[in-house]
């Protein structure tokens, strides 16, 4: 591979949360001579007003490119070891990117939560991947980070404790606090209409192996209405993200050769409470949308609810002793935008630069970057992994 400019180019820079990212890099790359990187979008004036107004320096390249301009998206691609894009919905704005990522032997990370267009890259690109060493990895930001590492986290201390994995782990959200991305509900929007025009995706919205490359294992815990978690003594309502998350917990399995079993079960809810009241919230938030409110793409909350927000995510490994391991995972901002924003950085950075020996191909994090990857998580991005006593 001949020699690139950069190592990461942020393409939708311009966007609300592109524009985290750039200053992401700034504040904790600026200084950094050891890591080149370039901004990137659609509208060079847009690039130049964002790069003024975050003070970045000028000394940073602004590359004008279209995602429907397949040359103008080949000549980025060319340029850099990685691409970071937010652009999304990326069924809609994201094929030809991976194509010439693909083709070109880039490396690409994205913030992706569609398992239907996932899945159609994964057998349209996986084998072209392996031959040109272009290492894709989707669901670099709230999905799927924090469950993938954090059951990969926990099945570590597991298998380290007990010689082999737990054949059953519950995600459980205690906390979340902040706006729900606009790109995930456009990403939502998009995955609806894309299902009048090729019915054949709703199969895979409704497997949680469908990202598993053909495997399929045992059939895993109900998830869509709300049931009472005896082991923690809490109603649990249906987590909005969890046909994401388990599919790509479900594919990390596969792709390290089942480290966690090929009997492995898990499902993800979110804490409600005990007694009645928890009843009857979990019913609540089963019934309701949470995305109505969520902000259009390219809008988002104020950086004082940014800094504000957080979450907490408890996972629970099942024993065959009848005891439970639990793991917690938190992060330090609001999910959707500023700790995304920062995941997915630090998920270019890691790739380029501590995962040389990482072969081709079409990745979740935990595969492709694991315990590397939950290391700068830990230094550099608020993010926590901890086991629970």
């Amino acid at each position: 591979m001949s020699k690139k400019n950069f190592d990461v180019v942020v393409y939708g820079a311009t966007g609300f949360t592109g524009k985290l990212v750039v200053e992401y890099m700034l504040n904790q790359y600026g200084d950094d001579e050891t890591i080149s990187w370039a901004m990137a979008g659609r509208s060079h004036e847009k690039l130049v007003a964002v790069r003024d107004a975050l003070g970045v320096s000028k000394d940073v390249p602004l590359l004008t490119v279209d995602s429907d301009d397949e040359e103008s998206i080949t000549q980025m691609v060319q340029q850099t070891q990685c691409v970071l894009t937010t652009v999304g919905p990326y069924q809609l704005y994201g094929p030809n990117i991976v194509k010439q990522c693909v083709a070109h032997g880039t490396d690409y990370v994205d913030l992706c939560g569609e398992p239907g267009w996932m899945h159609e890259m994964i057998n349209e690109h996986a084998a072209q991947a392996k031959e040109t060493g272009a290492r894709i990895v989707f669901s670099c930001g709230f999905d799927s980070i924090p469950f993938d590492l954090g059951v990969y986290f926990l099945q570590n201390k597991v298998i380290a404790e007990h010689g082999k994995p737990a054949s059953n782990i519950r995600g459980r959200v205690r906390a979340m606090n902040g706006e729900f991305s606009g790109g995930t509900a456009a990403s939502l929007s998009a995955t609806m209409a894309s299902l009048k025009e090729k019915p054949e995706l709703f199969a895979v919205l409704a497997n949680p192996f469908a990202l598993s490359n053909g495997f399929t294992g045992p059939e895993q815990a109900p998830d869509s209405k709300a049931v009472f978690d005896e082991k923690l003594e809490t109603w649990v309502a249906p987590f909005f993200m969890a046909p994401i998350n388990t599919k790509n917990v479900h594919r990390s399995n596969a792709l390290m050769g089942h480290m966690y079993g090929e009997d492995f079960c898990y499902n993800e809810m979110w804490i409600q409470g005990p007694g009645e009241e928890g009843k009857a919230a979990a019913e609540f938030v089963g019934s309701m949308n949470p995305l109505a409110d969520a902000p259009a793409p390219g809008e988002g909350p104020s950086k004082e609810s940014r800094d504000n927000g957080n979450y907490d995510v408890l996972f629970c490994a099942d024993l065959p002793d009848g005891s439970t391991m639990h793991a917690a995972v938190t992060g330090d901002m609001d999910p959707g935008y500023g700790s995304t924003s920062k995941m997915i950085a630090e998920s270019a950075i890691c790739l380029v630069k501590e995962c040389s020996d990482l072969a081709g191909g079409i990745y979740t994090p935990a595969p492709a970057m694991g315990e590397k990857l939950i290391a700068r998580l830990q230094a550099s991005a608020g993010l926590t992994f901890k086991i629970e006593e």
